[in-house]
């Protein structure tokens, strides 16, 4: 008998360890760093940087692992990333990696070939549940927030009010199932700014724009407002994004539903202000990464 937690600990942790050193190495961290980081001993590290340790080669050559291992490596040497935050959004990934069908759960049913015949999934631990879901939301958006940190020249992009980068879960109704930065994202002295990590049910007014367009058809799971600029706008347009206009009135949900109605294909809505209104653009997305890969290639 053998449960998919074992695959996990006896090939998928190993791997992921290896790796992770291996980038973190790289980064210029010592060995004893990297055990610091990681939470293993130093002779652990040195096991891991001999290749004394067996990895999966499937593991290790799946796509989202690679990808993660990069962010991940970047983002700890850097202190951008916490161990914490690492822990969880390793986690997020061996809960995906373990659906029915997927990279841990052929490992699983290769381990044990009568589950092969089963028919079910081999999830002990739902991923669709609403803790995983919220943790996959928040990971995807402090990726998102990292790529924005990192993006030169984004400062530029911020408005007056801030920007904030928002998420939201599936099933979303209501702002508290949206996530994104306490206190918003700032331009402070040309660096870009973000105060705290995000939490859900901390914006409103991003927000409340996502979830009208939401209401509305569109399939937006993020969104980030910034500085209106017709030469933003323009460049957003030639990209291939579907632009819409709304006013900035008393209702916002309103305004938003209205362009949404008239053109349900945007993926961008802005509003030229008023008095005591600031213009800007608010940018959507399937997910924080892609909202912050789009705002990035505006500089």
């Amino acid at each position: 008998m053998q449960f998919v937690e074992e695959i996990v600990v006896d090939e998928f942790l190993p791997t992921v360890r290896s790796m992770l050193a291996g980038k973190l190495r790289e980064q210029g961290l010592t060995q004893s760093e990297v055990a610091e980081v990681l939470g293993i001993s130093q002779s652990a590290v040195s096991k891991y940087a001999h290749g004394d340790v067996t990895i999966n080669d499937r593991i290790a050559e799946d796509e989202r692992v690679e990808a993660l291992v990069e962010d991940l490596g970047a983002g700890l040497a850097a202190g951008d990333v916490t161990p914490v935050q690492a822990l969880i959004e390793i986690e997020v990934l061996i809960r995906d990696l373990e659906s029915g069908g997927d990279l841990l759960a052929q490992l699983h049913e290769e381990a044990v070939p009568e589950l092969a015949d089963h028919g079910s999934g081999f999830r002990v631990h739902d991923p669709e549940s609403d803790l995983r879901t919220s943790e996959r939301v928040l990971s995807s958006l402090r990726r998102g927030l990292r790529i924005l940190e990192n993006a030169s020249g984004f400062a530029r992009l911020i408005p007056a009010v801030g920007s904030n980068l928002v998420a939201c879960t599936p099933d979303a109704e209501d702002v508290d199932d949206v996530a994104g930065v306490p206190g918003r994202i700032f331009d402070v002295k040309g660096q870009t700014t973000v105060p705290s990590d995000p939490e859900f049910g901390v914006s409103e007014h991003v927000a409340t724009v996502l979830l009208a367009a939401r209401e509305h058809g569109t399939d937006a799971a993020a969104a980030i407002n910034i500085a209106y600029d017709p030469d933003l706008l323009a460049a957003l347009s030639d990209a291939g994004h579907v632009t819409a206009e709304f006013d900035e009135g008393d209702d916002v949900a309103s305004s938003v539903g209205a362009a949404i109605e008239e053109q349900p294909e945007a993926t961008v809505l802005y509003q030229t202000g008023g008095m005591g209104i600031e213009p800007l653009i608010y940018v959507l997305g399937t997910d924080a990464e892609s909202v912050a890969d789009t705002v990035r290639s505006l500089l």
